[in-house]
């Protein structure tokens, strides 16, 4: 029972990463800073729910499997990241800045 309540719960708490990462694509002003907001957040997203897939396996083969799934997304989310970015830097695409406030008189 106990182990049921806190799969459910990492298993919330990755969704719930997840969507503030889906919110991030939609709120931030450009490129990077989603991409950022992305990758961050999914991959905190995806390591919670894959953990309470584990609680849920106990220790089995599956449990493994979701292991190196993990192991697999620690890997690769930065690197398809740094990528992303790294052509768009290439293509020309600046970062966004603000643009600074009238000085008051």
């Amino acid at each position: 029972m106990i182990v049921d309540i806190l799969s459910w719960i990492s298993i919330g708490i990755g969704a719930a990463f997840v969507m503030v990462g889906g919110l991030g694509l939609v709120r931030m002003p450009d490129l990077f800073t989603r991409l950022h907001a992305a990758s961050v957040a999914d991959t905190a997203g995806a390591g919670f729910i894959l953990l309470g897939f584990m609680l849920q396996a106990g220790l089995s083969l599956t449990s493994f499997k979701l292991v190196l799934i993990f192991v697999f997304m620690v890997f690769t989310a930065p690197t398809a990241a740094h990528a992303l970015a790294h052509a768009a830097l290439l293509d020309g695409v600046r970062p966004w800045t603000r643009k600074p406030k009238d000085p008051a008189p």
